[in-house]
């Protein structure tokens, strides 16, 4: 496993204009970090010659790109709404390719009111397995995140992804901050579909954040045989700047001798 950081950690400034994107890539070189997750938000431009640009710039600092990331809904109401996020998808799907990105994770949405859990299912299936399609055509594997609604547990997880196990195009972006309950037991069950991470520093547990044990994390991992990287993902109130350098250091300890 290696390790790499997420644009997301770096939020509040890549949305003040205080860090540009090239600037994240400064960052994550001189921390060390083998590879960089590429969050859609924070792009000032999409067309092919600034994707160009990100892909060369990445290289020339050494870092893969581990991933892209956009957010997405495939459960709103709208059936024409879904079909717009269904493109989203699909475009990042494209672009994730260019950038030379592997992965590209997406979110199922939040379940609206009066929707049934399994119409709401359905349309998240029925989105992932197109968004699949484009996938396949790109080379770039579609990672649903666990993210509250329907994949709030490792039940829901697992149901949603049922119809593709097995399959080459999608998988699981297992984030490590956001499950509660039986923590360690759920990512068991979930990592052998984990095809990319999201590690953040804590875990809501009832009213409380508690710290995640990543050193039993990476003996999970390596049991279910991944081999990808550990992403930062850094949500702590202090200074990303020098908290994301320190939980580095902590995820390289836990490497070294979990």
């Amino acid at each position: 496993m290696r390790l790499s950081c997420c644009a997301y950690s770096y939020r509040d400034l890549l949305t003040a204009g205080r860090m540009t994107l090239e600037g994240f890539l400064d960052t994550c070189r001189d921390l060390g970090f083998d590879g960089v997750e590429l969050t859609q938000y924070y792009f000032p431009q999409e067309d092919a010659g600034y994707l160009a640009h990100v892909k060369r710039e990445a290289f020339a600092r050494g870092l893969d790109v581990a991933g892209t990331a956009v957010g997405g809904n495939f459960i709103s109401a709208d059936a024409e709404a879904r079909a717009k996020q269904v493109a989203h998808v699909c475009d990042w799907l494209e672009k994730s390719a260019r950038l030379g990105s592997p992965v590209l994770r997406v979110f199922a949405g939040g379940l609206p009111k009066g929707v049934a859990e399994e119409t709401a299912a359905g349309w998240v299936r029925e989105g992932l397995e197109r968004c699949a399609e484009v996938g396949a055509q790109c080379g770039v594997v579609v990672a649903l995140e666990n993210h509250g609604g329907l994949t709030a547990t490792a039940d829901g997880v697992l149901a949603l992804l049922e119809p593709f196990a097995g399959g080459p195009w999608v998988g699981l972006n297992l984030d490590f901050g956001n499950f509660t309950g039986d923590i360690y037991e759920q990512y068991g069950r979930c990592a052998p579909l984990a095809v990319t991470t999201h590690a953040k520093v804590t875990v809501r547990q009832g009213e409380e954040r508690k710290s995640v044990d990543y050193r039993r994390v990476v003996r999970i991992l390596r049991d279910a045989g991944y081999r990808g990287y550990l992403s930062i993902e850094y949500e702590e109130p202090d200074d990303p700047v020098t908290g994301v350098d320190r939980f580095a250091a902590y995820l390289r300890g836990c490497l070294a001798d979990a």
